[in-house]
C-alpha cells in the first residue's frame, strides 16, 4: 500500500516519516512554507535516535498526483477545522481503474476530536477512526519532532462507525513495523472519546501554559468533570483513565531531543505558528454542543473555547494570559451559570 499523508504536520509528519523509515511508500501533502521546505530539503524528523531526513514525494493537493492508485491509503491528519474543505478536494480525485477516492479508497481520520469521522462519512464510503496518542511537535517548516520511546506512539484503529476489516488490519501491521503500537478495535470511538476528554486541557495550555502549573491542573479537573458529565448524560462510552494507563504502560516515554525546543500540544503549536485558527470548536466546543443537546451546563468548556478562538483570531502568543486572570474568568463563568 501507498500512504498519502494529508497534512504532514506534527502527527502526519511523524506517521509518514516512521512509515517511510520502515520501507513503506509514502507521499506527503502540505501547504505553504512547510510544503516548500519539504520539497527542498526533505522531512527532517527529530526522534530519540537523532535527526532523520526523508526525501519523499511532496504535493499540495490531489491534482499534483494525477490519478490515484487502487492501493492508496489516505491518512487525514489536518486539524478538524480544515477537514471539510480538504475532504472536498480529495473526494472526487480519480482512481486508476475507475471511480473516485470517495468511492474506493480507505480514509483514516487521525485527528483530535470526534467530528472529522462524521464529516468524512458524508463523502467517503470507507472511513476509519484513529485514536492518536503520539507526542509530536511541528513549529518550524520542514521539521517534525516526535519524542516518544521506545514506541513513537499508540494508534487505536477501527472502522467508523464500528467494526474492523482486513484493510485496517493490514494498515495496523504496517504501522507496527514503524515503531507504533496499533491495536485494531471494533469500538474505536470509545478510545477517541477518552482522548477527547484529555484534549480538553489543550486550550488551557494554549492560553495560559505551561500545562504542569498545579493551578491549571486543578482547573482542568473541573473542565474534564464537565466533559464526563456530558458524555454520561449522552450515553457515550469512553475508556477510563485506569484502562488507558494500563494500555499505554511505559511504552511511550518522552525523551529530550537534541536541537528541539520544548513545545506544547497541538493547540499551543497552532498559536505558536500564528495560523489564525485553532481546534477548540471540536474539543471544548464538542462538550459545549453535547451539553446543550442534553441539558448539562458546560461554562468552563465554553469559556476555553471562546478564549482559544480569540487568541487564534488575534494571533496572540501562546501562554500569554496570566493564570490568575484565567482563574478569575473561570470563577465568573461558573458563578453566572
Amino acid at each position: 500500500m501507498r500512504y498519502i499523508i494529508i497534512g504532514a504536520g506534527a502527527v502526519g509528519g511523524a506517521i509518514g516519516g516512521r512509515l517511510a523509515g520502515a520501507g513503506h511508500e509514502v507521499v506527503l501533502v502540505a501547504r505553504g512554507a512547510h510544503h516548500e521546505a519539504l520539497r527542498e530539503a526533505g522531512l527532517r524528523l527529530r526522534v530519540p535516535e537523532g535527526e532523520l531526513t526523508y526525501r519523499l514525494p511532496v504535493v499540495d493537493g490531489p491534482d499534483a498526483l494525477g490519478e490515484l492508485r487502487a492501493d492508496d491509503v489516505l491518512v487525514l491528519t489536518v486539524k478538524t477545522q480544515d477537514a471539510a474543505a480538504t475532504l472536498g478536494a480529495w473526494a472526487p480525485a480519480p482512481v486508476a481503474g475507475g471511480r473516485t477516492a470517495a468511492e474506493r479508497l480507505p480514509l483514516l481520520c487521525a485527528q483530535n476530536g470526534v467530528e472529522s469521522r462524521r464529516i468524512a462519512l458524508r463523502r467517503f464510503r470507507h472511513v476509519y477512526g484513529v485514536c492518536v496518542w503520539l507526542p509530536a511537535t511541528h513549529v518550524e517548516p520542514g521539521v517534525v519532532s516526535a519524542a516518544g520511546a521506545p514506541l513513537t506512539g499508540m494508534l487505536h484503529l477501527g472502522r467508523y462507525p464500528h467494526g474492523t476489516d482486513d484493510t485496517i488490519r493490514a494498515v495496523a501491521a504496517d504501522l507496527e513495523t514503524a515503531r507504533f503500537e496499533a491495536p485494531v478495535v471494533a469500538d474505536v470511538a470509545r478510545w477517541q472519546y477518552a482522548k477527547l476528554l484529555g484534549n480538553l486541557r489543550n486550550a488551557l495550555e494554549a492560553v495560559s501554559g505551561p500545562a504542569d502549573d498545579p493551578r491549571l491542573h486543578e482547573l482542568y479537573g473541573r473542565v474534564r468533570g464537565e466533559g464526563e458529565a456530558v458524555l454520561d448524560a449522552a450515553g457515550i462510552a469512553y475508556a477510563g483513565l485506569r484502562e488507558q494507563q494500563e494500555t499505554r504502560g511505559d511504552k511511550i516515554t518522552l525523551v529530550g531531543l537534541d536541537g528541539a525546543e520544548p513545545a506544547g500540544g497541538s493547540s499551543w503549536q497552532s498559536l505558536s505558528r500564528a495560523t489564525g485558527t485553532i481546534e477548540a470548536d471540536f474539543l471544548n466546543g464538542e462538550i459545549a454542543l453535547l451539553g446543550r443537546l442534553h441539558g448539562v451546563p458546560t461554562p468552563l468548556n465554553e469559556l476555553l473555547q471562546h478564549l482559544a478562538n480569540t487568541f487564534a483570531r488575534q494571533r496572540r502568543a501562546p501562554g500569554s494570559l496570566a493564570v490568575e486572570e484565567l482563574l478569575r474568568l473561570a470563577d465568573e463563568a461558573t458563578a453566572c451559570e
